[in-house]
């Protein structure tokens, strides 16, 4: 990744609050011939000071296959991003750029049993519907599980490694932050927005 020092978020508890946030990742590997990713919704933990990362995917998928003959994956968390224009500098000359918050989280995947797909169903489901809706794990028929984990598999990866680019112009002057920051929040989307606070918290 794009990674220099003025870019990167040292916080670690920011970090892994970034990561629950846009938890809905790309996990990335490599069947010996292409790249495969899939998008997936994760449920996050840490356990004795470990990331963990929790999920499933469609049993038999090119991505699927891809994991069993080669572990190791790269998680993608993306973040907000927007374009940042040169004429908001006070120094033209300065060429316009891209600012963004992105996570990559590097480490092992492995596959459960159908038992292990059930309780990572439920964790899932947990995390992104709560215990108390009609929709939560508890109101789901033994049926229709049973049915489900004989398509779907279930995942954990211990995350070994994590990198991060928090790309927020602060290799600028605060004035000029100041003013990026501005502009940013006079456009009418959210990404810029998020961006603009982003920036506010470290002028």
């Amino acid at each position: 990744m794009y990674k220099l020092p003025h870019f990167t978020e040292e916080n670690e508890n920011v970090v892994f609050d970034f990561m629950n946030k846009n938890a809905f990742a790309i996990i990335t590997g490599y069947d010996g011939y292409y790249p495969v990713a899939t998008h997936v919704p994760l449920a996050i933990k840490k356990e004795d000071g470990k990331i963990i990362l929790v999920g499933h995917i469609m049993k038999n998928s090119d991505h699927h296959k891809a994991f069993t003959q080669n572990e190791n994956v790269l998680v993608i968390f993306s973040g907000p991003h927007c374009y940042v224009s040169a004429s908001w500098y006070q120094k033209k000359e300065v060429a316009s750029t891209w600012n963004y918050i992105d996570v990559h989280a590097k480490g092992k995947i492995k596959f459960g049993t159908e038992a292990d797909t059930k309780r990572i169903i439920e964790d899932v489901t947990d995390t992104y519907e709560g215990k108390q809706t009609n929709a939560a794990f508890q109101h789901l028929s033994a049926d229709y599980v049973d049915k489900m984990v004989k398509a779907i598999i279930g995942f954990t990866i211990e995350v070994s490694e994590v990198g991060n680019v928090f790309k927020l112009s602060q290799n600028h002057d605060v004035a000029n932050r100041q003013n990026i920051a501005k502009h940013l929040m006079s456009r009418d989307d959210d990404d810029s927005h998020e961006i603009a606070k982003e920036m506010e918290k470290r002028f």
